[in-house]
């Protein structure tokens, strides 16, 4: 039987730097932090609650740049609720309701961030 003397230290291994993704721009996913929810999807989002996370929610069409593996790129964001997040990637709406509605927010949130 094989045995080592001393342990294996963990210096050995490199860490790898993190894969840039094409469209990656921290910047547009910071402009979400600390915004209210600006899906505003109807019987869905809670504006009252006051432990909202808003979380930045990515376009999910093709001419957003998603498809094939890939998320859209970063400018695509919204600033969303959990809640209006889940309804526009997992809920029982149709494909032109959950893009109507993700349009409508972004024209309106992007004229706000680039002011901003």
């Amino acid at each position: 039987m094989l045995s080592r003397k001393t342990p294996l230290k963990r210096s050995a291994f490199k860490k790898r730097a993190p894969k840039k993704r094409a469209g990656h721009d921290a910047k547009m996913r910071n402009a979400c932090k600390g915004q209210d929810c600006w899906l505003c999807i109807p019987g869905i989002c809670r504006l009252i609650e006051e432990d909202q996370t808003v979380v930045p929610c990515h376009a999910n069409w093709q001419e957003y740049g998603k498809g094939g593996g890939l998320k859209a790129k970063d400018i695509y964001t919204v600033p969303g609720c959990g809640l209006c997040h889940y309804w526009l990637d997992f809920g029982k709406a149709s494909y032109d309701e959950k893009k109507a509605a993700w349009e409508r927010a972004y024209e309106r949130w992007s004229s706000y961030r680039d002011a901003a």
